[in-house]
C-alpha cells in the first residue's frame, strides 16, 4: 500500500513525498483509514514505527478541510499532550514537515524556559498545539490558551503520561476539552492497567490497533550482560567506550545524579559526554540532545524520562548502566537502538542486587541474554556474590531452579575466562 491509496489530500502527499515517505508503517496503514473517519482509537506500536505520523497525518487533513471553511481567528482545533520537552518539540517538527502545504500553523510549549516567545504565537492564533501538561495548565490558568474548540485530541506516550504521575493534571485537561471530539491514545506500551484507565478517559468503545508486540523489539536488537560489582560500573563503561568503536552510545542511568556522576567519571577517563535529565534547563538538554544527533557528542547519558523523545537514526549502542526494576522499561530502552526494521546493539551492567530484575526482564522478552564473561572486573562481581546470604548461595547451587525462573545456568558463564574483546560478537549465549 501507499500513501496514495489512502486518499490523503495533495498538500500531505507533495510533503510526505519530499519526505521521502512512500508506504505507511503498518501502525499508519492501520490507523490512517480509521482516524480519517473520526474514530476514537488507542494505538500501541514498538518505538520507531511511526506513530507520530500516524496521528499527525489524519488530524492536518481534517483540519485543512475545515479550514477552508473558516476564515477567521485561528484558534485550536488539536490538542496533543506529551510528557516530556524533548518529545513535544520533536512532535511539534513532524507537523511543520507534514503540513508545510497546508497553511495550517502548530506551536508548542514546555517549561523550562520564558513565556514570553510561546505566549506571543499564542496570541497570533494556531491551529495545533503541542504541550507537556505543566506548561499547558499554566497557561490555561493565565488566560492564554482556551480548549473549547478543541476537536481533535491525542494523548502521547499514554503509558508513561498515566503512570509517571501526570494523571491528575491529565483530568484537569480533560474536564475542559468539549465532550464532542475524536480523541486519541498513543503509546510504546500499553500495560492491562493502562488500558483500562486510558478507556475511562475516552469513553465510549475506542478502536484498538496493536502492531508487533514488544518483544519484537527485543528479538531483533543484539543483547548482551555483564555481570560487575556497582562500584566497578564506571570502569567497565568508559573500558567499553575505549576499546570499541561505535559511531553513537545512549547510557540509561536510573537517577539524575546518577547521570551526571557518570558524565564526571567519563570526563576524568578523557571520554566526553553529556547528561539530559529533567534538573537539566531547557538549553542544556536541547545542546545535549543536538551536539548528540549532529555525532559533535558521541556519548549521551539519560534518565528513562528524558529519553522520551530522542530519535537518532542508526544509534549504535544502548547501555543500560543501571538495569530498570519495570521490565517493560528495559524493552523501551533498547528499543532506541533497534528502530523500525534496523538492528542494534544492547548491552547492561548487573551488579547483585539488580539480579531479580534481569530474571522479570528474560521472562518478559522471552528470551535468555547473552552474557559476557571474559571483562576485566568479573573477578570482584563474582567475590560481591560470595558475600551474599546463604540462602543466595543456595539458589546458585541450583541452576535448574533459577532456569524456570528465566535466568538459566550461567553459573559457569561467571567462572569461565575467555581471551579476546568484550564486544558482543565474542559473548556466547547460554
Amino acid at each position: 500500500m501507499t500513501f496514495k491509496e489512502l486518499q490523503l489530500i495533495d498538500p500531505i502527499l507533495r510533503a510526505l513525498d519530499e519526505e521521502g515517505y512512500t508506504q505507511p508503517t503498518p501502525i499508519q496503514e492501520k490507523s490512517i483509514p480509521s482516524l480519517l473517519k473520526r474514530k476514537d482509537l488507542l494505538g500501541c506500536a514498538q518505538t520507531g514505527t511511526g506513530k507520530t505520523a500516524a496521528f499527525a497525518i489524519p488530524i492536518l487533513q481534517h483540519i485543512y478541510n475545515d479550514h477552508n471553511r473558516d476564515k477567521g481567528f485561528r484558534k485550536i482545533k488539536s490538542l496533543i499532550i506529551t510528557p516530556t520537552r524533548e518529545l513535544a518539540i520533536q512532535i511539534e517538527e513532524s507537523f511543520t514537515k507534514y503540513g508545510k502545504y497546508t497553511g495550517i500553523k502548530n506551536t508548542v510549549v514546555f517549561g523550562g524556559v520564558k513565556q514570553g516567545a510561546q505566549t506571543e504565537a499564542l496570541r497570533r492564533g494556531v491551529d495545533v498545539l503541542i504541550a507537556t501538561p505543566g506548561r499547558l495548565l499554566d497557561l490555561m490558568n493565565q488566560g492564554f490558551i482556551s480548549l473549547k474548540n478543541v476537536e481533535y485530541f491525542v494523548l502521547d506516550e499514554a503509558d508513561r503520561m498515566l503512570d509517571m504521575g501526570f494523571i491528575h493534571d491529565i483530568k484537569k485537561v480533560i474536564a475542559k476539552l468539549p465532550a464532542k471530539r475524536q480523541s486519541l491514545f498513543f503509546s510504546a506500551t500499553m500495560p492491562l492497567d493502562i488500558v483500562q484507565l486510558s478507556h475511562k478517559i475516552l469513553g465510549g468503545n475506542p478502536e484498538k490497533v496493536t502492531i508487533k508486540p514488544e518483544q519484537t523489539t527485543a528479538e531483533k536488537v543484539e543483547q548482551a550482560i555483564y555481570f560487575v560489582s556497582k562500584r566497578n560500573k564506571p570502569k567497565l563503561l568508559s573500558h567499553i567506550l575505549k576499546t570499541e568503536n561505535y559511531e553513537s552510545t545512549l547510557v540509561f542511568s536510573r537517577t539524575k545524579y546518577g547521570a551526571d556522576k557518570i558524565v564526571k567519571f567519563l570526563k576524568r577517563a578523557g571520554i566526553i559526554a553529556e547528561a539530559i535529565h529533567g534538573n537539566k534547563s531547557q538549553g542544556a538538554r536541547q545542546r545535549a540532545l543536538t551536539n548528540f544527533k549532529s555525532g559533535e557528542t558521541k556519548v549521551l547519558i539519560a534518565t528513562d524520562i528524558a529519553a522520551r523523545g530522542i530519535d537518532v537514526k542508526e544509534l549504535s549502542l544502548v547501555i543500560n548502566f543501571d538495569l530498570p526494576n519495570i521490565a517493560e522499561t528495559y524493552v523501551h530502552r533498547i528499543g532506541r537502538t533497534g528502530r523500525a526494521d534496523s538492528s542494534g546493539i544492547a548491552l547492561s551492567f548487573c551488579d547483585v542486587d539488580e539480579k531479580p530484575y534481569l530474571r522479570d526482564i528474560q521472562k518478559l522478552i522471552k528470551q535468555r541474554i547473552s552474557i559476557i564473561d571474559d571483562h576485566p572486573f568479573l573477578k570482584d562481581a563474582e567475590e560481591e556474590l560470595s558475600k551474599k546470604p546463604a540462602q543466595q548461595q543456595k539458589e546458585r547451587r541450583h541452576p535448574r531452579q533459577k532456569h524456570r525462573h528465566g535466568e538459566g545456568n550461567s553459573n559457569n558463564n561467571w567462572r569461565r575466562k575467555q581471551k579476546g574483546s568484550s564486544a558482543p560478537k565474542q559473548r556466547r549465549s547460554r
